[in-house]
């Protein structure tokens, strides 16, 4: 026995409304996620911002470290001469 369905217009119609409203629901919950991440993303966003200001405070002196190497020297250079002056004054100290 063979059953035949009685299919219409409007049994199409139907079939085809609820696979819209299928879709459209799908759409609605995939909107609402996209809403949620995005609103995520920007608070992490916004928090970040935050930090970069402090950070580029806190590194805006770098620049000036490229000074340091030559005082440096000179430093060094000193002392190197004030140790001799120590040992100059110190030669003989204690050997009496």
């Amino acid at each position: 026995m063979t059953v035949v369905l009685a299919t219409s217009a409007h049994t199409y119609w139907a079939i085809a409304v609820s696979i819209g409203f299928g879709a459209a629901v799908i759409v609605a919950i995939l909107l609402t996620l996209l809403l949620h991440f995005v609103g995520s993303i920007e608070k992490s966003v916004d928090g970040l911002l935050e930090i970069a200001g402090e950070v580029a405070a806190n590194t805006a002196c770098i620049p000036q470290l490229e000074a340091t190497a030559p005082v440096l020297s000179l430093i060094v250079d000193e002392a190197v001469v004030q140790d001799g002056y120590m040992n100059a004054l110190t030669d003989g100290y204690g050997a009496a």
